[in-house]
């Protein structure tokens, strides 16, 4: 797929603070008319820590038919230091190179990251989301910031994420006996939507299964490249 490059990834950290304030002005809190993805892309990161090598891959899941269409996967070094609240800036490269060998265009993606429910309402999900221009979601295994309460033990319920009174996300259950995970907006959907998304491709894991297959495909690529 082809995608239309917004900025340089290599930025002083003061500066990639002010672009992530300029761009979340423009993240879309709206899906599109008719919002009903079949094909959704779930992406994923990995590295070995003090190894400046980062991995990156993206499934393509048909909702339809619960079975992939297409994996692909990039290796990047990083060009930018790990700093908590900058990981877009460390791993969007990685990733958008995994994107960008992709031959069919995803309806939808979901991230392994933040969106919304970030300390500048910029994660990963909403800046990928918008140097794709599509439908993205966060849905994290871990809380970056906000105030969550414990959701019900059932799948499917899900409580409120707060930040300072403003709703930021949802923390929401996806398995008996499972910690919940944290949703929130990317770019071009609404909480609802990607509440239902995430929701719409569980298949019995904790995490929604392209973000699954994600995972679990770079953790083999990585592999492989370690130990060729």
């Amino acid at each position: 797929m082809r995608i239309r490059p917004l900025h340089r990834w290599d930025l002083p950290v003061s500066e990639a603070r002010r672009l992530q304030e300029r761009l979340a002005a423009q993240v879309v809190e709206a899906a599109p008319p008719g919002f009903r993805p079949r094909l959704v892309a779930g992406a994923d990161m990995s590295h070995r820590r003090g190894d400046p090598w980062l991995y990156g891959a993206v499934v393509l899941w048909d909702r339809e038919t619960g079975r992939t269409v297409e994996t692909a996967t990039a290796r990047t070094q990083a060009s930018f230091p790990y700093v908590p609240g900058f990981l877009s800036f460390r791993e969007g490269p990685v990733l958008l190179e995994a994107f960008g060998r992709l031959k069919r265009r995803p309806d939808a993606a979901l991230f392994d990251a933040q969106g919304r429910a970030h300390p500048r309402s910029f994660g990963l999900a909403c800046h990928l989301g918008l140097w794709l221009d599509l439908p993205s979601v966060g849905c994290a295994k871990t809380r970056l910031c906000g105030e969550p309460a414990e959701p019900g033990p059932a799948p499917g319920d899900r409580t409120a994420l707060l930040m300072r009174g403003r709703r930021i996300g949802t923390v929401l259950r996806t398995r008996h006996g499972s910690k919940p995970v944290f949703v929130s907006i990317g770019q071009r959907i609404d909480l609802e939507s990607a509440e239902a998304l995430v929701v719409g491709c569980l298949g019995g894991y904790r995490l929604p299964e392209p973000t699954r297959l994600a995972h679990l495909a770079v953790n083999a690529f990585r592999r492989s490249c370690e130990n060729p």
